[in-house]
């Protein structure tokens, strides 16, 4: 199917990273559905897209009426079965490699043979996820930033069974999209948190030994590096479970002292101390 002609996706998921692609995607004019386990997370999922067009109709980024269109276009459903006609799947479950398996392996029964399979992951490798289904070749990565309705880059990532048709109508339905594309290696992070990772452990290591405030800390970063936010206040956005498992994953490939998480992370998260969405991570936004 040539991406122009994609009438509807299926998200696998609809919190943080799923709910802001079911919006791109509802926003370029394509159907919808987002699978969640149960009615209150879709409902949960729901409000967050309902908040974020919200948000963008008050800043004059989306006109009221786009903004109505585009939450007609999204449905959502708790059965895996409704998702048998989709055009295109898009995983984005939580970044936990046994719970993405076991969606990959639940999808590939249901949806027709030709249809690509993508996945939002941002570490865990592309060749390890097409294995658990039966068309490796139709698997690939399409990895989006958070929030997915403001970042402009998709990094499009094939393993090494990914076929060349597979990868090319993955980079035009990310400009479909209105996205810019990049091409990345099927390695663990891939471009972007191959960089990011030892820098956020980074400035949460300098943190921790008492080296600087975390005002200080992302204070330089925004001015020195002139950067929008410190790495501090990113980890939150990102949610600092999710940083832990990316460099938990980048640490186990690559057995870099880079990579490695610092105590602190680990500490908060296992306080539930995860960032904005939990109301508190290196910051407080109770």
């Amino acid at each position: 199917m040539d991406a122009q002609d994609v009438r509807h996706v299926a998200v696998l998921g609809c919190g943080l990273m799923g709910s802001g692609i079911a919006e791109v995607v509802a926003r370029a004019g394509i159907g919808v559905t987002v699978l969640e386990p149960t009615d209150e997370l879709l409902a949960t999922g729901r409000a967050k897209i309902e908040a974020s067009t919200g948000r963008a109709v008050e800043r004059g980024k989306l006109d009221a009426a786009d903004r109505d269109a585009a939450l007609t276009r999204i449905s959502g459903t708790t059965d895996i079965a409704d998702l048998a006609a989709t055009d295109l799947v898009i995983e984005a479950a939580t970044e936990d490699p046994v719970a993405k398996l076991a969606l990959l392996r639940s999808i590939d029964l249901v949806v027709g043979a030709e249809v690509v399979v993508a996945t939002n992951t941002s570490s865990i490798p592309i060749a390890t996820l097409g294995a658990a289904t039966g068309r490796p070749d139709r698997v690939v990565g399409l990895h989006f930033f958070n929030p997915p309705p403001v970042m402009g880059l998709i990094e499009v990532t094939p393993s090494l069974a990914t076929s060349d048709v597979t990868v090319a109508f993955a980079r035009a339905f990310g400009t479909r999209l209105g996205k810019t594309t990049v091409l990345a290696k099927d390695h663990a992070g891939f471009i972007v948190n191959r960089v990011l990772i030892p820098y956020l452990c980074d400035a949460i290591a300098l943190f921790d030994e008492g080296f600087a405030t975390r005002e200080d800390i992302d204070e330089s970063v925004t001015l020195g590096l002139n950067h929008p936010m410190g790495p501090l206040r990113l980890a939150d956005l990102i949610g600092l479970d999710t940083v832990l498992q990316i460099a938990e994953v980048l640490h186990a490939e690559f057995r870099d002292g880079r990579y490695a998480p610092p105590p602190l992370l680990r500490r908060m998260v296992a306080a539930g101390w995860l960032g904005t969405k939990s109301g508190r991570g290196f910051y407080d936004y109770g």
